[in-house]
């Protein structure tokens, strides 16, 4: 939306020189030649019959009569400018701030809103994404999606994916280090590890090889990153085995850059939860809604 103040005619061109002093300067201000400046002024002062400037030292100075009129004119002018600054604002589309971790951020929630902005072009949308989840729900935010158990939420929360794993590395990698036909295996590949502090939210190696009754110390050739993000690079270049959380992983198995080659853990207690805000965000737009249900009906 254009933020150039409003076409005032000769107000704005009088005031901007009375309070630079200088009709030079005022038309490098307005982007007018100096010569359109000083045919404006004289316009003005020949319909009130008194001159309004004076050269002076380095520009040109108000006379009495001059500063009368300016004092009225400033004045208008910056009630207009507020009331247009104003009306501007009221028009504009708040816009929606989500909250949330960064492999959730690129893997599941960016290329939904591009969708949303598609069908919805106006829409304003803001992602703001952490590592550092803690209390993301008291943020400035009109949502958080966040990865927890149905206890670490209120009852206002809504599931949107419940935690799926399973093993994914490349077709190379696997014609190098598979197949991978028991879960025993995996003992004896590299493995790529989401590093966290403190305790996981989510499945690890080390759960999910439990699960399936597998002991297996840290190899050498594994590799750890601290997102999600990096993991999933690191599998697209051949480095390890990866855990593949379904809904995030999915477009890569679908173009088959990654395949699966192991068994799925399931925990549905557990996902990513849309959050709504705690506080009704004041400046929160209609859009905001429709966005949220329109991600919940993706799921």
């Amino acid at each position: 939306m254009s933020q150039r103040p409003l076409d005032l005619g000769w107000l704005r061109i009088f005031e901007t020189a009375g309070r630079l002093g200088s009709l030079t300067r005022a038309a490098r201000a307005l982007g007018m030649t100096q010569p359109a400046v000083t045919y404006q002024i004289k316009r003005i002062e020949e319909q009130l019959g008194v001159s309004l400037f004076q050269r002076a030292q380095g520009g040109s100075r108000l006379t009495d009569a001059g500063e009368i009129l300016f004092q009225a004119v400033q004045s208008g002018v910056e009630t207009i400018d507020k009331a247009a600054e104003d009306t501007r604002r009221t028009a504009k589309v708040p816009a929606v701030r989500i909250f949330t971790d960064f492999g959730f951020a690129a893997f599941w929630l960016m290329p939904r809103v591009t969708d949303f902005r598609r069908l919805h072009p106006e829409a304003e949308v803001h992602i703001v994404a952490s590592q550092e989840l803690d209390g993301a729900p008291e943020r400035d935010t009109d949502a958080a999606m966040l990865f927890g158990a149905r206890d670490d939420f209120p009852d206002s929360a809504r599931l949107l994916i419940p935690e799926r794993v399973v093993p994914v590395c490349t077709p190379g990698f696997l014609d190098r280090f598979g197949p991978f036909d028991r879960p025993a295996d995996f003992a004896a590949a590299p493995l790529l590890h989401l590093e966290t502090t403190g305790k996981s939210r989510w499945i690890t190696w080390q759960t999910w090889l439990a699960t399936h009754d597998v002991t297996r110390a840290p190899a050498q050739g594994d590799l750890g990153l601290n997102t999600y993000g990096f993991v999933i690079q690191a599998a697209l270049a051949e480095q390890g085995i990866a855990l593949g959380w379904r809904g995030l992983v999915d477009h890569h198995l679908d173009q088959g850059s990654l395949v699966t080659v192991g068994p799925e853990v399931t925990r549905n207690d557990r996902g990513y939860w849309l959050v709504p805000s705690a506080a009704a965000n004041p400046s929160a737009s209609p859009t905001t809604s429709v966005l949220l249900d329109w991600l919940i009906n993706e799921t």
